[in-house]
C-alpha cells in the first residue's frame, strides 16, 4: 500500500507561501475577487432582460441581490485596504479597488431593481455571479484549512482553464437547460403521462427527493460508464479526467457534448415522472453543490457518511491515474449503486497517489480541448478504460 501514498507535489516556494494567513495576500485576492463580481452585478440590474435568467430570478428577490451587491463592494473596498497596509504586493489589492470604483461610478450603490420584462433569449450572468460568490466562500476557506494536497496552489497552472468552462456552462445556463430537455420531450413527449406524473407529485417530499436522485443518478451512471468503455465518447469525458489539480473548479471541466449526453439522460427519467418543482429544484440545487465538493481539494472524509454518499476521497478514486484502478466509482450520488454493480472502490481512508490522465501530449486551453474530440481520425487509437481493463489481463 506504500505505493498509494500521497506524493508532496514539488512547487516553486513563492507559489507555496502565497497563501499565507497575515500577509495580505489572501484580501487581495479577496478584493479582485469581490471587486469583479460587483462591477458584473451591477450589469444584471442594468439590463436583467439580457443577462439574467427568469427561473433563477423567481428564487432571490431584487431588494435582497441590492442589499447583497452593497455588501460585496463594501467588502473589496475592506479588503483591498488590508491587502494594501500588509502586503508587499499591492497590485491585487488595486485591481479590486479599481473595479470596485468603475462599480460605484455605474450606480452600484444606486442600483434599480425594476420589473423585468420577458426576452426569448438571455445569458445567466446573475447565474454565474451568485454560484461563483456562494460556491467560492464555502470552497476555498475550506481547501486552505482542510487541504488533502497541502502544496497545490489556489491558483494553479490551470485555473484559468476550470474557470473558463466555469464562465461558459453558467453564461449559457438557458442553452444548456432547452437542449438537454429536448431528447425526453422528443421521445416521451407525445405519451399520457399525466397519471403517473400526478401519483409522483402526490408523494411525501422525501419519498419524491430519495426516487429523483437514485433514478437520475442510476440513469448517470450507466451514461457516465459509457462514456468510458466507448473510444469514441472518451475523446469527449476525458477532457473531464485531464485535471491533475482536484478543487472546487474541477468539476466545471467538461465537454459541452458530455454536458448534453450526460444532463439529457438524467433529465428522462425525472421528466416521465414528473416529479414536483419543488423537488427539482432541491435536485438541481443540491447536484449543484454536491458535484462541486466531490471534486474538491479536501481532507475531510465524512465519518459514516462517506459510505452513503459520494465524497471527495470517492470521487478521486475516479479520477485516480493509476490503471490499475480504472473503472471505479461511476456513481455521482449513492456509492451502493456502484456496489450493485461490482465498480465501488473505498480504501478506508486511503486517497490515489494523483490525477489526470497518463497521455502526456493532452492539449491544454478551454478552445483547444474544445475541438479535441473533433479533430482525431476514426482511425486513431484512443487509450480509454477498456484498453487499460485489456491490458491487466
Amino acid at each position: 500500500m506504500d505505493k498509494l501514498q500521497l506524493k508532496p507535489l514539488h512547487l516553486p516556494m513563492d507559489i507555496k507561501e502565497n497563501v499565507k494567513f497575515g500577509e495580505g495576500v489572501i484580501s487581495g485576492y479577496t478584493s479582485i475577487f469581490f471587486g469583479v463580481l460587483s462591477f458584473l452585478g451591477v450589469f444584471c440590474f442594468k439590463y436583467p432582460e439580457w443577462l439574467t435568467t427568469p427561473e433563477f430570478r423567481n428564487v432571490y428577490t431584487g431588494e435582497s441581490m441590492k442589499i447583497l451587491l452593497t455588501a460585496v463592494i463594501i467588502a473589496s473596498l475592506f479588503f483591498g485596504v488590508i491587502s494594501l497596509i500588509r502586503s508587499n504586493q499591492k497590485k491585487w489589492a488595486l485591481y479590486g479597488m479599481v473595479f470596485c470604483v468603475l462599480a460605484i461610478v455605474l450606480g452600484g450603490f444606486d442600483v434599480n431593481p425594476r420589473s423585468v420584462n420577458m426576452t426569448k433569449v438571455h445569458l445567466g450572468l446573475d447565474w454565474l455571479i451568485l454560484d461563483l460568490f456562494l460556491m467560492a466562500i464555502i470552497f476555498v476557506p475550506i481547501e486552505i484549512v482542510f487541504p488533502k494536497r497541502k502544496n497545490q496552489p489556489t491558483f494553479h497552472e490551470e485555473w484559468r482553464t476550470d474557470l473558463m468552462y466555469f464562465i461558459v456552462s453558467h453564461l449559457l445556463v438557458q442553452f444548456f437547460g432547452v437542449i438537454t430537455q429536448q431528447p425526453a420531450k422528443l421521445f416521451f413527449g407525445w405519451m399520457g403521462l399525466d397519471g403517473i406524473q400526478n401519483f409522483v407529485q402526490n408523494q411525501p417530499i422525501l419519498i419524491q427527493l430519495f426516487f429523483a436522485f437514485f433514478i437520475s443518478d442510476l440513469f448517470q451512471y450507466w451514461t457516465h460508464r459509457i462514456f468510458h468503455r466507448h473510444t469514441f465518447l472518451w475523446r469527449f469525458h476525458s477532457i473531464h479526467h485531464s485535471t491533475e489539480n482536484m478543487d472546487w473548479l474541477a468539476g466545471s471541466r467538461t465537454h459541452f457534448v458530455d454536458i448534453f449526453v450526460t444532463r439529457s439522460m438524467a433529465f428522462v427519467p425525472l421528466y416521465i415522472l414528473g416529479f414536483s418543482t419543488i423537488t427539482f429544484n432541491i435536485y438541481v440545487i443540491f447536484m449543484a453543490i454536491h458535484a462541486v465538493l466531490i471534486h474538491s481539494n479536501t481532507r475531510i472524509n465524512f465519518g459514516v457518511l462517506k459510505y452513503i454518499f459520494a465524497t471527495p476521497q470517492y470521487h478521486h478514486w475516479h479520477h485516480c491515474k493509476d490503471s490499475e484502478y480504472y473503472g471505479k466509482n461511476f456513481a455521482t450520488i449513492f456509492p451502493f449503486i456502484d456496489k450493485l454493480f461490482g465498480t465501488y472502490y473505498l480504501p478506508n481512508n486511503v486517497w490515489p497517489e494523483d490525477t489526470g490522465l497518463l497521455e502526456i501530449d493532452f492539449p491544454k486551453g478551454y478552445v483547444k480541448q474544445a475541438v479535441y474530440p473533433f479533430t482525431k481520425s476514426p482511425f486513431d487509437k484512443d487509450l480509454n478504460m477498456e484498453d487499460y481493463d485489456k491490458s491487466k489481463r
